[in-house]
């Protein structure tokens, strides 16, 4: 059997003399007649070592998965504070901007409690590398923590009626917060998006099978949540920014979630549609459909607005956990990472590549 074009180069073999019964007929021990060549080693069935992961499953609970969650709420809610304070919409800037640095802020605690201790976040911000997602995404935290929490102690300072010991500080505070409301906002799509990076930068089935598509499905569900928030919090004359960032991100989930299935292989995508996993991304889909269907329809009347609001905002809470619950579950099961190389070894061999490593390896 060929495996690579350098086999043309192998000196012709003698012939092997054929032994014989005592009746004289040719045979083979393996019960060929010699007709045509016998495969001497059978296809080798590929496993894990007594059924164990072959790759380790990340070591991370329910503070990261709240952690992707909030960092969405923050970066969508800059956008819309900037929105407001460019629209002349005070209430709308007030209220996303303050939820911005609540939802950074809690999103910081979730990520320093699944780091153990504190100053480890401090010890990633001491190198810059572009090749690592996890230092690049500890550099966009803080800028845009710096720019957000600013602009929210701004409006903070204005809601107390001058009240915070700010002193000489206060008219400083004042000249900085626009450009820092627009600082935040330049940081929000980053702060949205590198998080699925991260995840497609491991090795995990799923997550690394996901990689192209992922963060246009976390930046499309941090739209549905901070729109949501936005339109629960915020008087429905001055959410129409939120209403329509919320059509957008109702559409864009939906299309980055089909594409992202179709171009992965599927046994890849199985963890989406199973288990926990497979029933949040289900009801997330339900949810997002009905919030973007009620903020179309019905976004101007109070009542639904909210009621909108917040079936948008579980919707892209469920599509963070699920989508984490189905890369921790792709890595305990090594089918999901046996079944896809083989797919792929055989794809590149039905496509004529033959002559590399990759191929003549088996």
């Amino acid at each position: 059997m060929t495996h690579s074009e350098f086999d043309s180069f192998r000196p012709t073999e003698p012939a092997r003399r054929r032994r014989t019964d005592r009746r004289g007929a040719g045979r083979r021990r393996d019960g060929g007649d010699g007709s045509r060549e016998m495969p001497m080693v059978p296809e080798a069935e590929f496993t894990s070592y007594y059924g164990r992961p072959v790759v380790k499953p990340a070591p991370w609970g329910d503070d990261v998965a709240a952690y992707l969650f909030l960092g969405g709420v923050a970066g969508g809610s800059a956008l819309l504070g900037l929105g407001g304070q460019l629209t002349g919409r005070p209430t709308l800037r007030r209220n996303a901007r303050v939820t911005a640095l609540a939802a950074v802020s809690l999103g910081a605690v979730a990520l320093v409690r699944d780091l153990g201790r504190p100053e480890r976040f401090l010890h990633m911000l001491r190198t810059f590398k572009l090749t690592s997602p996890m230092s690049v995404g500890s550099w966009i935290l803080s800028a845009f923590s710096a720019g957000a929490g600013v602009a929210a102690v701004a409006e903070i300072d204005r809601m107390s009626s001058a009240r915070l010991p700010l002193g000489p500080l206060r008219p400083v505070l004042q000249a900085v917060e626009g450009p820092a409301g627009v600082e935040a906002a330049l940081f929000a799509g980053p702060l949205a998006a590198y998080t699925a990076v991260l995840l497609g930068d491991t090795a995990t089935p799923t997550w690394n099978a996901a990689r192209e598509e992922l963060p246009f499905v976390f930046v499309s569900s941090a739209a549905l949540a901070s729109a949501g928030l936005a339109m629960i919090t915020t008087p429905v004359r001055e959410a129409g920014p939120a209403r329509k960032l919320a059509a957008f991100g109702v559409m864009g989930e939906m299309v980055a979630m089909r594409v992202m299935e179709h171009r992965m292989d599927p046994v890849e995508a199985e963890p989406l549609h199973q288990g926990r996993a497979g029933a949040m991304l289900r009801w997330s889909e339900r949810l997002a459909a009905a919030g973007g269907l009620g903020t179309l329809l019905g976004g101007r009347n109070r009542a639904v607005a909210a009621a909108s609001g917040l079936a948008l905002l579980a919707a892209s809470a469920l599509t963070r956990f699920g989508v984490f619950e189905a890369g921790l579950s792709s890595a305990k099961d090594p089918r999901y990472t046996i079944e896809p190389q083989k797919n792929r070894l055989a794809a590149r061999r039905a496509a004529g590549i033959t002559g590399d490593s990759i191929t003549t390896a088996g």
